[in-house]
């Protein structure tokens, strides 16, 4: 090819190879690519279905030239940089940005640029693959126009340029990649929107989130995930960010967030349970060591502006108080997921936890009580109102000790639940010698017993005896759980 191709010329070439268009796309690119200085300057004539091969052509060899020019002239909307990187590479992310630079430095668009996002995520793996060779079908230039939601875009070129990025702040100082793209958005606030959907948080520098986060479209992120051993005035003081994420659709704050000595907890508490008033778009909670909710799980569901599909609130205390609001919130009536593993049923009246499935029966499909210190009377009273749970397809209670007599009431109340199928129990507690030893050959009875009574039950069946956490020691030591399947007359 040269420049002397006309746009035309070029495109009835194209056609014409109707029995390999891919190769001819690859063969025109590499082509290309022999002469830099050609490359860019045949830009102008190219159809828009050469910019893919040439771009990745450009990208696998780092032609920052090249790669600079293509961003200028780019005739899609988006571009998916970070489906072509398996790891961040500055070099690449520099002439990418400094092709943005002159774009965001004219005051009208060029005639065949058209970017507006630029997406860092791991995404964007399908476009590339349809220019790649590794897709059968290879879709025409029409095919490839903007959306309706592209369209807007392009006809408000005084619009913000979206930077798309997936965002994981570590303990470890920032990597070179992220630093000199924050220090680039930094630079042109006014002009560029950096837009976060999933957010994690693994750290406990508070400056350092403050920073990074004090330049992302807070109203962006969708998913966000806490993982830090923090004070709960550090939560306190995070939560009016947590506040302007409106449209946070999933939340996760995990690991044991530090009392603070000689502090009110109640005010931390209260600013941290009022910015879900304004999470109005929250579908996911989950709360892992939530130890400030303890006795007030009450101000939360208070603030909470709409029904949940998933709650978690894991390994801490709950109150018969907290127990008997969370039965009664409205927000709770329609959930798919219900996760209160970890939290202790010993203590809390044998009333509250049948109160609460009885609410949620009709909808819920996941069941975790795992470590929940649930003996033979209290699986025993929540049995009716498990049996009413039809759409329940997966049900943990390991970690919890259970008689043989106790669980072949539970394969019989729980026989007529259509979809169930992941069910995890404990090892039956006749399977421990009296000082809690596992004996193997008691456990092996006990399998052939459950297998006879999924048999007596008469469907087909598949359920796990885990071997962990011990219920009487708490060791975390991992067993493989044994299946046991009644369908095959089989015992695996």
């Amino acid at each position: 090819l040269s420049c002397k191709f006309s746009q035309d010329s070029f495109r009835s070439r194209f056609r014409m190879s109707v029995r390999n268009p891919l190769r001819l796309l690859n063969l025109a690119g590499k082509s290309l690519l022999t002469d830099e200085t050609l490359s860019i300057s045949a830009l102008e004539y190219l159809p828009i279905e050469l910019f893919p091969p040439l771009f990745m052509e450009a990208f696998c060899g780092r032609r920052r030239k090249t790669l600079k020019a293509l961003v200028q002239a780019w005739p899609f909307v988006r571009l998916p940089l970070g489906g072509l990187m398996q790891t961040p590479h500055l070099g690449t992310l520099q002439a990418v940005l400094d092709g943005l630079d002159v774009l965001l430095a004219q005051k009208d668009q060029p005639r065949r640029g058209k970017l507006r996002v630029l997406d860092l995520r791991n995404t964007g793996q399908d476009f590339w693959r349809m220019w790649s060779g590794s897709s059968v079908h290879v879709p025409s230039s029409s095919s490839m126009a903007p959306g309706a939601e592209d369209r807007s875009r392009t006809e408000q070129p005084s619009a913000p340029f979206e930077v798309f990025i997936e965002l994981h702040l570590k303990e470890r100082s920032t990597d070179g990649f992220l630093t000199y793209l924050m220090r680039w958005v930094e630079q042109r606030k006014a002009s560029i929107h950096l837009c976060c959907k999933k957010l994690r948080i693994i750290s406990s520098s508070m400056d350092n989130i403050m920073k990074v986060l004090s330049m992302v479209q807070l109203d962006c992120i969708q998913e966000l995930h806490v993982n830090c051993t923090w004070h709960l005035s550090t939560l306190a003081m995070f939560a009016p960010l947590l506040g302007q994420m409106s449209n946070l659709q999933r939340l996760l704050i995990s690991h044991i967030h530090l009392p603070d000595p000689e502090e009110q907890e109640e005010e931390h508490v209260v600013k941290i349970t009022s910015q879900f008033l304004r999470l109005q778009c929250l579908r996911h909670l989950q709360l892992e060591s939530p130890f400030y909710l303890e006795g007030c799980l009450d101000q939360m569901l208070r603030y909470l502006m709409t029904p949940l599909d998933n709650l978690g609130i894991t390994h801490c205390l709950l109150t018969d108080s907290d127990l008997t609001h969370l039965s009664q919130s409205p927000n709770i009536s329609h959930l798919r997921g219900l996760d209160l593993s970890g939290v202790t049923m010993t203590y809390s009246s044998s009333e509250l936890l049948p109160a609460l499935l009885e609410k949620i029966a009709s909808t819920l499909q996941e069941l975790y009580l795992e470590q929940c210190g649930i003996r033979d009377s209290h699986l025993e009273a929540i049995l009716p109102a498990l049996s009413h749970c039809i759409q329940l397809t997966c049900f943990n209670l390991c970690g919890n000790l259970l008689s043989m007599a106790i669980m072949e009431k539970l394969l019989q109340h729980t026989s007529g639940l259509p979809s169930l199928s992941r069910e995890l129990y404990p090892v039956p507690k006749e399977s421990f010698s009296s000082d809690g030893i596992l004996q193997p050959g008691r456990l092996a009875q006990c399998q052939t017993e459950l297998l006879e009574i999924l048999k007596h039950l008469r469907h087909p069946r598949t359920i796990w005896i885990s071997f962990t956490p011990c219920p009487h020691c708490g060791d975390n030591t991992f067993y493989r759980p044994e299946p046991i399947i009644y369908g095959g007359n089989t015992l695996a």
